[in-house]
């Protein structure tokens, strides 16, 4: 498996790549820089407020430890008046922005830590990935996602191989309802808090027309229902308008906030 990969990077010559701060994306840029050396190596990662703080953190953290050719971007989606109305293919037009950003400045072969796994996906991202002439080593190398969390391991990436997957903030969002940088901050301060709390393998704080829904793995869902004042917590954490809305704690379904008719 890691000898596939190797042969995916070794003949691209200079890269960039676009690192979110998930497991694999980081996994990639570990590999590739150590196989290539970081003079061939741009590590490309934008901050937003759909970007949670700890993802940038786990991406300056590597940076440190494996000397990466670091760039920390903003690639304007925040401006785009496309992406903030929140379409069902919002995310062609998140990473429009990202891989447009990119290739502005620099004139690198653009790779993603897209797997093998996320083609079973809706994800209109990869459409936007077309345009730029984006690559994706894993999927050219026949890797999914337990293979990219056993190369992590491999590569003494320790807890990071763990790492649950995390799509952006702003996939919290139910299609059409508008991205507003409030709401994210008020999403990731209450999945932090119920992460710290309750410690569940899997949280999103879903926002619907119908209101806040908290979505959690099974045993997560029945000590929420259980535990005082977690929903009173919940709501204190909310922007003001959302505080007297229908909260509700509902089992994880994922992509959940994805509605409408998928190509």
């Amino acid at each position: 498996m890691r000898k596939a990969l190797e042969e995916c990077l070794a003949p691209l010559g200079d890269v960039s790549i676009a690192v979110s701060g998930g497991i694999d994306s980081l996994t990639l840029a570990v590999i590739a820089t150590r196989l290539l050396g970081p003079a061939r190596v741009n590590i490309m990662h934008a901050v937003s407020a759909a970007v949670p703080g700890e993802a940038t953190e786990r991406v300056k953290m590597l940076a440190g430890s494996e000397g990466f050719d670091l760039d920390i971007i903003d690639a304007g989606e925040f401006s785009d008046p496309d992406y903030l109305r929140n379409p069902l293919n919002r995310c062609f037009f998140c990473k429009s922005n990202l891989y447009g950003t990119i290739a502005a400045r620099s004139s690198r072969q653009l790779l993603s830590g897209t797997n093998l796994d996320d083609l079973g996906e809706y994800r209109p991202g990869l459409e936007a990935a077309k345009n730029f002439s984006v690559r994706h080593p894993f999927v050219e190398a026949g890797i999914g996602k337990q293979g990219v969390r056993h190369l992590a391991r491999d590569a003494g990436l320790g807890a990071l191989s763990e790492l649950p997957a995390s799509p952006c903030l702003s996939s919290r969002i139910e299609t059409s309802i508008a991205i507003e940088p409030e709401m994210l901050e008020a999403v990731h301060r209450i999945e932090t808090f119920l992460t710290e709390t309750l410690r569940p393998q899997t949280v999103r704080c879903r926002v619907r027309r119908s209101g806040i829904a908290i979505e959690l793995d099974r045993d997560a869902l029945a000590l929420a229902t259980t535990t005082n004042d977690v929903g009173n917590d919940v709501r204190g954490m909310l922007p003001r308008g959302y505080r007297n809305g229908p909260l509700t704690f509902e089992p994880y379904r994922n992509g959940s906030a994805f509605v409408g008719v998928r190509p």
